[in-house]
């Protein structure tokens, strides 16, 4: 099933979704509004035709300074086919006061996805049933993969040189790894 199939189904089941594919190469990928996710989220979970019951990943990506100025991913599968099909669902949000509503109800392990999202860009999951801190500590402040989080660390650049073996001793370390694991050969 490509990305345009996967549109047109999910405007048959949600007609106000708006639901556009978009070229991608590794997998279809549509795009939702914000306001219609949990609806989508909902109609590829459940529609018979759609079976998307496995939400993998959720990836949110800072687009500073282009407006809508964050995208999130939602990485999907619909292992129950001959094929285990995938899908991408993006959503574009405004970087002014971003918010999302959880899919949680929808995928229950969307719950840490979400919370690393908010911890990490700031984009905060409206009903999320515990959003708080999940990687950074809970007294650290502003959301450090924003392109717009100031870099505060003070320390030197340090660069390490690569180990430089003569073409002998390469092949000495090669014969003596192949009569440690059982082999010979030179």
């Amino acid at each position: 099933m490509d990305a345009v199939t996967l549109a047109n189904a999910l405007t048959a089941l949600v007609p106000e979704c708006g639901a556009e594919p978009i070229e991608a190469i590794d997998q279809p990928t549509i795009v939702v509004p914000v306001s219609h996710l949990v609806a989508v989220a909902t109609a590829l979970r459940d529609a018979p035709e759609l079976r998307f019951p496995l939400l993998v990943d959720i990836v949110g990506v800072d687009f500073l300074p282009r407006q809508p100025r964050f995208e999130l991913n939602y990485h999907l599968v619909s292992p129950d086919r001959d094929q285990p099909l995938r899908l991408r669902v993006k959503v574009r949000v405004s970087g002014d006061d971003p918010h999302v509503p959880t899919v949680t109800a929808v995928w229950p392990g969307a719950g840490f996805l979400e919370r690393e999202v908010w911890d990490l860009l700031g984009v905060t999951f409206d009903g999320h049933p515990d959003l708080r801190r999940l990687l950074t500590p809970d007294d650290w402040e502003g959301h450090p993969l924003r392109k717009d989080y100031p870099v505060q660390v003070k320390i030197p650049v340090r660069t390490d040189e690569p180990i430089q073996l003569t073409q002998e001793e390469f092949q000495a370390n090669l014969r003596n790894d192949r009569q440690a694991r059982g082999r010979t050969g030179a």
